[in-house]
């Protein structure tokens, strides 16, 4: 089963994030709490971490695009 990871809330009034880097390639195993992403607001620099586990299968995001909360940032496959 394919899982889109959505970019989560970071903080009460940040509606867009900054991917600074990724800390996973495509094809690799990730468990749940796996750092998937570094990601950049205005205040602060905060890790998105796996939901699910399984094998990433796409980066929907590159580094330096700017996301919104609750946007496709990745895909990984259970």
């Amino acid at each position: 089963m394919r899982h889109q990871i959505k970019l989560p809330r970071v903080g009460d009034t940040t509606q867009t994030a900054l991917i600074s880097e990724w800390t996973i390639a495509v094809g690799e195993v990730v468990e749940v709490g796996t750092p998937l992403a570094m990601v950049e607001t205005d205040k602060v620099t905060v890790e998105v971490p796996s939901p699910v586990a399984g094998t990433v299968v796409e980066q929907v995001a590159a580094v330096g695009d700017e996301v919104d909360v609750g946007a496709a940032i990745c895909v990984i496959e259970s």
